[in-house]
Protein backbone atom coordinates (compact mmCIF):
# COMPACT_ATOMS: atom_id res chain seq x y z
CA UNK A 1 0.00 0.00 0.00
CA UNK A 2 1.38 3.66 -0.94
CA UNK A 3 1.15 6.24 1.61
CA UNK A 4 -0.01 9.38 1.13
CA UNK A 5 3.18 11.18 0.60
CA UNK A 6 4.29 8.70 -2.22
CA UNK A 7 0.42 8.93 -4.19
CA UNK A 8 1.05 13.17 -4.24
CA UNK A 9 4.56 12.70 -6.28
CA UNK A 10 3.32 10.02 -8.26
CA UNK A 11 1.47 10.32 -11.45
CA UNK A 12 -1.06 8.00 -13.39
CA UNK A 13 -0.43 9.42 -16.62
CA UNK A 14 0.27 11.93 -18.93
CA UNK A 15 -2.02 15.22 -20.72
CA UNK A 16 -0.65 16.68 -23.16
CA UNK A 17 -1.87 20.02 -24.32
CA UNK A 18 -0.35 19.83 -27.89
CA UNK A 19 0.75 22.40 -30.32
CA UNK A 20 -0.59 20.61 -33.56
CA UNK A 21 -4.18 18.62 -34.63
CA UNK A 22 -3.67 14.99 -34.67
CA UNK A 23 -6.51 14.81 -36.77
CA UNK A 24 -4.75 17.66 -39.36
CA UNK A 25 -1.27 18.23 -38.58
CA UNK A 26 1.93 16.36 -39.63
CA UNK A 27 2.26 13.51 -37.52
CA UNK A 28 6.45 13.76 -37.28
CA UNK A 29 5.81 16.31 -35.12
CA UNK A 30 7.79 16.34 -31.57
CA UNK A 31 4.91 16.31 -29.07
CA UNK A 32 3.03 13.15 -31.34
CA UNK A 33 5.97 11.68 -31.78
CA UNK A 34 6.72 11.33 -28.13
CA UNK A 35 3.73 11.42 -26.41
CA UNK A 36 3.46 8.02 -29.32
CA UNK A 37 6.60 6.62 -27.13
CA UNK A 38 5.51 7.24 -23.49
CA UNK A 39 2.56 5.76 -24.33
CA UNK A 40 3.98 2.62 -24.67
CA UNK A 41 4.26 2.64 -21.45
CA UNK A 42 1.84 5.43 -19.46
CA UNK A 43 -1.69 6.19 -20.33
CA UNK A 44 -1.59 9.64 -22.95
CA UNK A 45 -4.20 12.14 -23.37
CA UNK A 46 -3.34 14.41 -26.08
CA UNK A 47 -5.23 17.55 -26.32
CA UNK A 48 -5.28 18.93 -30.07
CA UNK A 49 -4.42 22.37 -30.15
CA UNK A 50 -6.62 24.90 -28.84
CA UNK A 51 -4.98 27.63 -31.01
CA UNK A 52 -3.30 30.89 -30.50
CA UNK A 53 -5.39 33.07 -32.62
CA UNK A 54 -8.53 33.27 -33.79
CA UNK A 55 -9.12 32.41 -38.06
CA UNK A 56 -10.50 35.68 -39.59
CA UNK A 57 -12.81 35.52 -42.73
CA UNK A 58 -10.89 38.06 -44.65
CA UNK A 59 -8.45 35.01 -45.11
CA UNK A 60 -11.14 33.53 -47.57
CA UNK A 61 -11.04 29.48 -48.46
CA UNK A 62 -8.09 29.59 -45.74
CA UNK A 63 -10.30 30.71 -42.95
CA UNK A 64 -13.45 28.25 -44.07
CA UNK A 65 -11.14 24.98 -44.56
CA UNK A 66 -9.36 25.92 -40.65
CA UNK A 67 -13.24 26.48 -38.83
CA UNK A 68 -14.12 22.90 -41.37
CA UNK A 69 -11.13 20.50 -39.77
CA UNK A 70 -11.31 22.23 -36.47
CA UNK A 71 -15.40 20.90 -36.50
CA UNK A 72 -14.87 17.68 -37.91
CA UNK A 73 -11.83 17.43 -35.43
CA UNK A 74 -14.18 17.94 -32.68
CA UNK A 75 -16.83 15.70 -33.84
CA UNK A 76 -14.47 13.10 -33.01
CA UNK A 77 -14.18 13.39 -29.23
CA UNK A 78 -12.46 11.27 -27.20
CA UNK A 79 -10.40 8.66 -29.34
CA UNK A 80 -7.75 5.70 -28.75
CA UNK A 81 -5.44 5.81 -31.42
CA UNK A 82 -2.98 3.10 -29.86
CA UNK A 83 -1.71 1.76 -27.06
CA UNK A 84 -2.13 3.63 -24.38
CA UNK A 85 -2.38 7.24 -26.39
CA UNK A 86 -5.40 8.81 -26.74
CA UNK A 87 -6.68 11.97 -28.76
CA UNK A 88 -9.36 14.69 -27.81
CA UNK A 89 -10.72 17.71 -28.97
CA UNK A 90 -12.06 19.99 -26.65
CA UNK A 91 -14.58 22.95 -27.38
CA UNK A 92 -12.10 25.89 -27.37
CA UNK A 93 -12.15 29.77 -28.78
CA UNK A 94 -8.74 30.65 -29.51
CA UNK A 95 -7.36 34.41 -28.72
CA UNK A 96 -8.42 36.94 -25.43
CA UNK A 97 -11.77 36.92 -25.62
CA UNK A 98 -12.35 33.14 -26.38
CA UNK A 99 -10.86 32.64 -23.31
CA UNK A 100 -13.28 34.49 -21.41
CA UNK A 101 -16.17 32.89 -23.43
CA UNK A 102 -15.18 29.09 -22.97
CA UNK A 103 -11.95 29.58 -20.55
CA UNK A 104 -13.84 27.97 -17.72
CA UNK A 105 -15.20 25.04 -19.53
CA UNK A 106 -11.98 24.20 -20.69
CA UNK A 107 -10.34 22.02 -17.84
CA UNK A 108 -13.82 20.38 -16.95
CA UNK A 109 -13.34 18.91 -20.40
CA UNK A 110 -10.11 17.72 -20.04
CA UNK A 111 -10.43 16.25 -16.85
CA UNK A 112 -13.17 14.17 -18.20
CA UNK A 113 -11.75 13.26 -20.54
CA UNK A 114 -8.88 12.15 -18.81
CA UNK A 115 -10.36 10.34 -16.16
CA UNK A 116 -12.25 8.37 -19.25
CA UNK A 117 -8.22 7.39 -20.09
CA UNK A 118 -7.59 6.18 -16.78
CA UNK A 119 -5.86 9.34 -15.58
CA UNK A 120 -6.65 10.74 -12.65
CA UNK A 121 -3.67 12.85 -11.75
CA UNK A 122 -0.84 13.50 -14.82
CA UNK A 123 2.16 15.03 -15.30
CA UNK A 124 0.84 17.84 -17.15
CA UNK A 125 2.35 18.80 -20.12
CA UNK A 126 1.98 21.62 -22.11
CA UNK A 127 3.54 22.78 -25.79
CA UNK A 128 0.15 25.37 -26.67
CA UNK A 129 0.96 28.48 -24.47
CA UNK A 130 -3.03 28.66 -23.97
CA UNK A 131 -2.34 26.17 -21.88
CA UNK A 132 -0.89 28.03 -19.52
CA UNK A 133 -4.32 28.80 -17.69
CA UNK A 134 -4.90 24.93 -16.98
CA UNK A 135 -1.71 25.09 -14.54
CA UNK A 136 -4.16 25.93 -11.81
CA UNK A 137 -7.24 23.93 -12.93
CA UNK A 138 -6.00 20.42 -13.74
CA UNK A 139 -4.02 18.90 -10.53
CA UNK A 140 -0.90 17.68 -11.49
CA UNK A 141 2.46 15.48 -9.86
CA UNK A 142 4.35 17.72 -12.26
CA UNK A 143 4.47 20.51 -14.96
CA UNK A 144 6.60 20.06 -18.13
CA UNK A 145 6.25 22.87 -20.50
CA UNK A 146 7.70 21.90 -24.26
CA UNK A 147 9.17 25.07 -25.97
CA UNK A 148 10.07 23.77 -28.94
CA UNK A 149 8.39 26.53 -30.85
CA UNK A 150 8.70 30.63 -29.95
CA UNK A 151 5.25 30.93 -30.59
CA UNK A 152 5.17 34.49 -29.67
CA UNK A 153 7.08 35.13 -32.97
CA UNK A 154 4.41 33.49 -34.66
CA UNK A 155 3.17 36.69 -36.80
CA UNK A 156 -0.36 35.87 -36.50
CA UNK A 157 -0.90 35.49 -33.25
CA UNK A 158 -1.85 37.61 -29.90
CA UNK A 159 1.92 38.29 -28.96
CA UNK A 160 1.24 40.19 -25.67
CA UNK A 161 -1.17 37.19 -25.02
CA UNK A 162 1.12 34.35 -25.70
CA UNK A 163 4.07 36.17 -24.36
CA UNK A 164 2.36 36.29 -21.05
CA UNK A 165 1.51 32.94 -21.28
CA UNK A 166 4.74 31.71 -21.89
CA UNK A 167 5.88 33.63 -18.99
CA UNK A 168 3.72 32.16 -16.85
CA UNK A 169 4.65 28.43 -18.01
CA UNK A 170 8.24 29.00 -17.47
CA UNK A 171 7.76 30.23 -13.77
CA UNK A 172 5.23 27.53 -13.05
CA UNK A 173 7.11 24.25 -14.85
CA UNK A 174 8.94 21.99 -13.05
CA UNK A 175 10.78 20.79 -16.23
CA UNK A 176 11.19 23.19 -19.65
CA UNK A 177 12.27 21.08 -22.59
CA UNK A 178 14.06 23.08 -25.55
CA UNK A 179 15.15 21.29 -29.03
CA UNK A 180 17.31 24.11 -30.11
CA UNK A 181 20.40 24.16 -28.22
CA UNK A 182 20.87 28.10 -28.11
CA UNK A 183 17.12 28.71 -27.18
CA UNK A 184 17.71 26.56 -23.87
CA UNK A 185 21.15 28.62 -23.56
CA UNK A 186 19.29 31.90 -23.85
CA UNK A 187 16.38 30.61 -21.40
CA UNK A 188 18.11 28.64 -18.89
CA UNK A 189 17.88 31.03 -16.01
CA UNK A 190 14.01 31.82 -16.44
CA UNK A 191 13.22 27.95 -15.72
CA UNK A 192 13.45 25.92 -12.66
CA UNK A 193 15.38 22.79 -14.62
CA UNK A 194 15.89 22.48 -18.35
CA UNK A 195 16.18 19.70 -21.00
CA UNK A 196 17.99 19.93 -24.03
CA UNK A 197 16.37 17.47 -26.40
CA UNK A 198 16.64 17.73 -30.08
CA UNK A 199 14.35 16.60 -32.54
CA UNK A 200 14.19 12.47 -33.58
CA UNK A 201 13.45 10.82 -36.65
CA UNK A 202 11.51 7.71 -37.35
CA UNK A 203 15.18 6.51 -39.13
CA UNK A 204 14.42 3.07 -40.51
CA UNK A 205 11.40 3.94 -42.17
CA UNK A 206 13.04 6.66 -43.58
CA UNK A 207 16.22 5.05 -44.58
CA UNK A 208 14.22 1.94 -46.11
CA UNK A 209 12.64 4.61 -48.55
CA UNK A 210 16.14 6.05 -49.50
CA UNK A 211 17.49 2.41 -50.64
CA UNK A 212 14.57 2.26 -52.37
CA UNK A 213 12.32 -0.39 -50.47
CA UNK A 214 9.08 1.61 -51.26
CA UNK A 215 7.48 2.12 -54.56
CA UNK A 216 7.44 5.48 -55.71
CA UNK A 217 4.17 7.68 -54.81
CA UNK A 218 1.81 7.66 -57.87
CA UNK A 219 1.17 11.03 -58.57
CA UNK A 220 5.07 11.69 -59.20
CA UNK A 221 4.74 9.98 -62.57
CA UNK A 222 4.59 12.29 -64.86
CA UNK A 223 6.99 14.41 -63.25
CA UNK A 224 10.66 13.53 -64.37
CA UNK A 225 14.05 13.87 -63.03
CA UNK A 226 16.07 15.73 -61.81
CA UNK A 227 13.76 16.73 -58.70
CA UNK A 228 13.70 18.31 -55.72
CA UNK A 229 12.06 18.37 -52.80
CA UNK A 230 10.37 20.04 -49.95
CA UNK A 231 8.09 18.25 -47.55
CA UNK A 232 6.83 21.10 -44.82
CA UNK A 233 4.47 24.11 -44.47
CA UNK A 234 4.66 26.68 -47.28
CA UNK A 235 4.05 29.69 -44.41
CA UNK A 236 5.33 33.23 -44.53
CA UNK A 237 6.82 32.99 -41.11
CA UNK A 238 9.20 29.90 -42.17
CA UNK A 239 9.19 29.69 -46.18
CA UNK A 240 11.18 32.50 -48.02
CA UNK A 241 8.64 32.71 -51.45
CA UNK A 242 11.35 35.28 -52.99
CA UNK A 243 14.84 32.70 -52.64
CA UNK A 244 12.70 29.94 -54.11
CA UNK A 245 11.53 31.54 -57.03
CA UNK A 246 14.59 32.81 -57.68
CA UNK A 247 16.14 29.22 -57.39
CA UNK A 248 13.60 27.73 -59.54
CA UNK A 249 14.27 30.20 -62.44
CA UNK A 250 17.18 29.60 -62.44
CA UNK A 251 16.84 25.82 -62.38
CA UNK A 252 14.15 25.41 -65.68
CA UNK A 253 15.31 22.21 -65.84
CA UNK A 254 14.65 20.94 -62.51
CA UNK A 255 11.37 19.80 -61.23
CA UNK A 256 10.06 21.20 -58.33
CA UNK A 257 8.36 18.76 -56.11
CA UNK A 258 6.71 20.72 -52.62
CA UNK A 259 5.07 18.10 -50.79
CA UNK A 260 2.98 20.23 -47.60
CA UNK A 261 -0.35 22.80 -46.96
CA UNK A 262 0.47 26.47 -47.96
CA UNK A 263 -0.67 29.61 -46.23
CA UNK A 264 1.17 31.73 -49.13
CA UNK A 265 -1.16 34.26 -51.23
CA UNK A 266 -2.73 32.80 -54.02
CA UNK A 267 -0.66 33.10 -57.54
CA UNK A 268 2.50 33.62 -55.77
CA UNK A 269 4.29 31.12 -57.97
CA UNK A 270 3.01 30.15 -61.10
CA UNK A 271 6.31 28.12 -62.69
CA UNK A 272 5.95 25.38 -64.93
CA UNK A 273 8.64 23.25 -62.58
CA UNK A 274 7.21 24.08 -59.70
CA UNK A 275 4.64 21.17 -58.94
CA UNK A 276 2.37 21.50 -55.91
CA UNK A 277 1.16 18.04 -54.18
CA UNK A 278 -0.90 19.07 -51.05
CA UNK A 279 -0.47 17.58 -47.50
CA UNK A 280 0.59 14.32 -47.54
CA UNK A 281 -0.04 11.68 -45.14
CA UNK A 282 3.47 11.09 -42.63
CA UNK A 283 3.58 7.56 -43.36
CA UNK A 284 3.74 8.20 -47.03
CA UNK A 285 6.07 10.88 -46.05
CA UNK A 286 9.03 9.06 -46.78
CA UNK A 287 8.61 8.11 -50.32
CA UNK A 288 8.56 11.45 -51.78
CA UNK A 289 11.76 12.44 -50.26
CA UNK A 290 13.16 9.19 -51.58
CA UNK A 291 12.05 10.00 -54.93
CA UNK A 292 14.01 13.39 -55.11
CA UNK A 293 17.16 13.75 -56.23
CA UNK A 294 18.18 16.36 -53.62
CA UNK A 295 15.84 18.08 -50.88
CA UNK A 296 16.07 21.46 -49.57
CA UNK A 297 15.01 23.99 -46.81
CA UNK A 298 14.78 27.15 -48.23
CA UNK A 299 14.19 29.07 -44.44
CA UNK A 300 13.45 32.86 -44.26
CA UNK A 301 15.36 34.60 -41.59
CA UNK A 302 12.53 35.00 -38.93
CA UNK A 303 12.05 34.64 -35.36
CA UNK A 304 10.52 31.47 -35.51
CA UNK A 305 13.11 29.67 -37.57
CA UNK A 306 15.98 30.95 -35.55
CA UNK A 307 14.48 29.46 -33.06
CA UNK A 308 13.59 25.87 -34.65
CA UNK A 309 15.23 22.97 -34.76
CA UNK A 310 13.42 21.66 -37.81
CA UNK A 311 12.08 17.77 -37.64
CA UNK A 312 13.25 17.23 -41.56
CA UNK A 313 16.50 17.65 -41.28
CA UNK A 314 17.37 14.19 -39.78
CA UNK A 315 14.29 13.02 -41.92
CA UNK A 316 16.08 13.85 -45.26
CA UNK A 317 19.37 13.03 -44.54
CA UNK A 318 17.85 9.61 -43.23
CA UNK A 319 17.02 9.12 -46.60
CA UNK A 320 20.55 9.26 -48.59
CA UNK A 321 19.49 12.55 -50.46
CA UNK A 322 21.60 15.46 -50.35
CA UNK A 323 20.61 18.15 -48.35
CA UNK A 324 20.71 22.09 -49.20
CA UNK A 325 19.48 25.13 -46.69
CA UNK A 326 19.89 28.57 -46.08
CA UNK A 327 21.34 28.82 -42.36
CA UNK A 328 19.88 28.59 -38.75
CA UNK A 329 21.37 28.03 -35.40
CA UNK A 330 20.39 24.84 -34.66
CA UNK A 331 22.32 22.93 -38.28
CA UNK A 332 25.58 23.04 -35.45
CA UNK A 333 26.73 19.53 -35.06
CA UNK A 334 25.21 18.57 -38.88
CA UNK A 335 26.87 21.58 -41.57
CA UNK A 336 28.95 19.19 -42.40
CA UNK A 337 26.45 16.76 -43.89
CA UNK A 338 24.37 19.79 -45.58
CA UNK A 339 25.57 22.55 -48.28
CA UNK A 340 24.25 25.73 -46.64
CA UNK A 341 23.42 28.79 -49.17
CA UNK A 342 21.61 31.93 -48.47
CA UNK A 343 21.44 33.41 -52.35
CA UNK A 344 19.59 32.28 -55.28
CA UNK A 345 22.98 31.68 -57.09
CA UNK A 346 24.85 30.27 -54.50
CA UNK A 347 21.58 28.10 -53.70
CA UNK A 348 20.96 27.01 -57.52
CA UNK A 349 24.55 26.37 -57.80
CA UNK A 350 24.83 23.45 -54.63
CA UNK A 351 21.78 21.94 -56.48
CA UNK A 352 23.24 21.10 -59.79
CA UNK A 353 26.69 20.28 -57.51
CA UNK A 354 25.09 17.88 -55.49
CA UNK A 355 23.85 15.83 -58.00
CA UNK A 356 27.36 15.14 -58.64
CA UNK A 357 28.50 14.61 -54.93
CA UNK A 358 26.83 10.99 -53.55
CA UNK A 359 26.03 11.04 -50.66
CA UNK A 360 27.68 8.51 -47.80
CA UNK A 361 24.79 7.18 -46.53
CA UNK A 362 26.02 4.56 -44.40
CA UNK A 363 28.31 7.08 -42.59
CA UNK A 364 25.40 9.35 -42.56
CA UNK A 365 22.90 6.49 -40.62
CA UNK A 366 25.91 6.03 -38.47
CA UNK A 367 25.76 9.76 -37.27
CA UNK A 368 21.66 9.57 -36.91
CA UNK A 369 21.96 5.86 -34.75
CA UNK A 370 21.31 7.73 -31.44
CA UNK A 371 18.52 10.08 -33.42
CA UNK A 372 15.69 7.75 -32.88
CA UNK A 373 12.28 8.96 -31.35
CA UNK A 374 12.69 5.52 -29.03
CA UNK A 375 16.14 7.15 -27.90
CA UNK A 376 14.98 10.97 -27.41
CA UNK A 377 11.77 9.28 -25.33
CA UNK A 378 14.29 7.25 -22.98
CA UNK A 379 16.25 10.35 -22.53
CA UNK A 380 12.73 12.00 -21.21
CA UNK A 381 12.06 9.55 -19.58
CA UNK A 382 15.02 9.81 -17.46
CA UNK A 383 14.34 13.47 -16.76
CA UNK A 384 11.18 12.69 -15.72
CA UNK A 385 12.43 10.47 -13.09
CA UNK A 386 15.06 13.22 -11.65
CA UNK A 387 11.91 15.08 -10.91
CA UNK A 388 10.98 12.89 -7.85
CA UNK A 389 8.11 11.33 -9.43
CA UNK A 390 7.27 7.99 -10.47
CA UNK A 391 4.41 6.34 -12.24
CA UNK A 392 2.20 3.73 -9.95
CA UNK A 393 -0.78 3.41 -12.55
CA UNK A 394 -4.28 4.52 -11.46
CA UNK A 395 -5.37 1.57 -8.98
CA UNK A 396 -3.33 3.57 -6.61
CA UNK A 397 -5.04 6.51 -6.80
CA UNK A 398 -8.43 5.07 -6.62
CA UNK A 399 -7.73 3.17 -3.53
CA UNK A 400 -6.44 6.20 -2.27
CA UNK A 401 -9.53 8.16 -2.86
CA UNK A 402 -11.99 5.96 -1.83
CA UNK A 403 -9.28 5.49 1.65
CA UNK A 404 -9.81 9.32 1.72
CA UNK A 405 -13.67 8.83 1.37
Amino acid sequence: MLDRNAVARSFDGVICIGGEDWWYHNRGHFDFQIMRRLAERWPVLFVNSLGVRMPSPVEGTQFLARIGRKVRSLGRGLVRVENGFHVFSPLSIPGERGRRLTGWALAPQIRLAAAAAGIRRPLLWVHCPAGADLVDEIPAAAVILQRTDRFEAFPEADGSLVEAQIRSLKARADLAVYCAPHLEAEERGEVRRSLLLTHGADVQAFAAAGRGERSEPADLAGIGHPRVGFVGGIDAHTFDPELFLGVARRLADYQFVMVGGMSLPAGWCNLGNVHFLGRKPYDEVAGYMAACDALIMPWNKSDWIQACNPIKLKEYLATGRPVITTDFPALDGWRDLVTVADTADTFAAAIRCSLSSPVDHAAVLGRLANQTWTAKAEVLRQAIAALNVCYVGAEAFVGEAQRAG
